[in-house]
């Protein structure tokens, strides 16, 4: 199933998951998947290398067992930076052999010892991929802040267009905590002649450590309300967790009652917290029961 023809039909909710490290990740990964699929969701994502961990080799193979076994449509990353066309085509190929139509083109983090080969920006791997493989649907992240490396919001969103005009099928944001932002992000968008689905991206903080690292990583901003409910939480873990688990199904029911395309859970392979946020979606009439 492609992301594309279902976006064309509902406002979809989906899942993000990243394979673990140590012993039998795959395995792992698929059982955390597993328990996702209980709460229907339209597609599970499967990072790839995130944070230069090297656990890409296994995407592929997680993405295709998520649909043989979680009977859930799969979403595979996939970055460039780094890749040659030869390495990009045989993760491809990786793909259709297990039947993955879903890819999520990503130019990926700098880091030493990754540098440009043969794609510079995620446009060049949007355009590579709909003239070699015509079958796949093509994802492409969005900034509703603006990229770390970009000079304004408005050349980010130049770059968006780029990815459209290279044949990109919808977007899914980068994580925010403030819904007024990705509201004045999403008009200029409209501005910009950006047509595709725009699939927002929420996650669930479960402790105070965790959004600081996410705050100074993806650039987001941290909004009072979110200070007031950690200061309220304490130093109890379990209190923090569960603040930042409320905090996200306010946004997402804020999200939903303001038509947004879709809703994707960062989920941080927590399957308890993704339930959670499809209660919340449930109860405001979101998703059916």
């Amino acid at each position: 199933m492609r992301i594309d023809d279902i976006l064309a039909r509902k406002q979809t909710f989906s899942f993000e998951i990243f394979p673990p490290r140590g012993e039998l990740p795959v395995e792992q990964a698929v059982g955390i998947a597993r328990e996702m699929s209980a709460d229907k969701p339209d597609w599970i994502s499967v990072t790839f290398s995130a944070g230069g961990s090297g656990n890409s080799a296994n995407t592929a193979a997680i993405a295709s067992r998520i649909q043989e076994e979680a009977q859930s449509c799969a979403l595979a990353h996939l970055t460039c930076l780094g890749s040659s066309r030869a390495d990009v085509d045989g993760y491809i190929d990786q793909l259709h052999a297990g039947g993955v139509e879903n890819v999520l083109a990503l130019r990926g983090d700098r880091a030493p010892g990754r540098e440009e080969i043969d794609f510079a920006h995620a446009s060049d791997l949007v355009s590579h991929l709909k003239s070699t493989a015509p079958w796949l649907c093509v994802g492409a992240a969005c900034y509703p802040e603006g990229h770390l490396e970009a000079q304004s919001l408005a050349a980010d969103i130049e770059h968006l267009k780029a990815k459209q005009d290279a044949g990109a099928d919808f977007l899914v944001t980068q994580l925010f905590f403030d819904n007024e932002l990705f509201y004045r992000f999403r008009e200029a968008c409209v501005r910009a002649r950006i047509k595709i689905p725009i699939t927002v991206g929420i996650m669930p903080f479960t402790s105070t450590k965790q959004i600081q690292r996410m705050a100074f990583t993806c650039g987001a901003t941290i909004p009072a309300a979110v200070i007031k409910r950690l200061a309220a939480a304490g130093d109890d873990p379990a209190d923090q967790a569960r603040a930042g688990v409320e905090y996200a199904c306010e946004q997402l029911r804020d999200l939903a009652a303001n038509g947004v395309d879709g809703l994707h859970i960062y989920s941080m392979n927590k399957p308890a917290v993704a339930h959670a946020t499809r209660l919340a979606l449930t109860e405001c009439g979101y998703l059916g029961a």
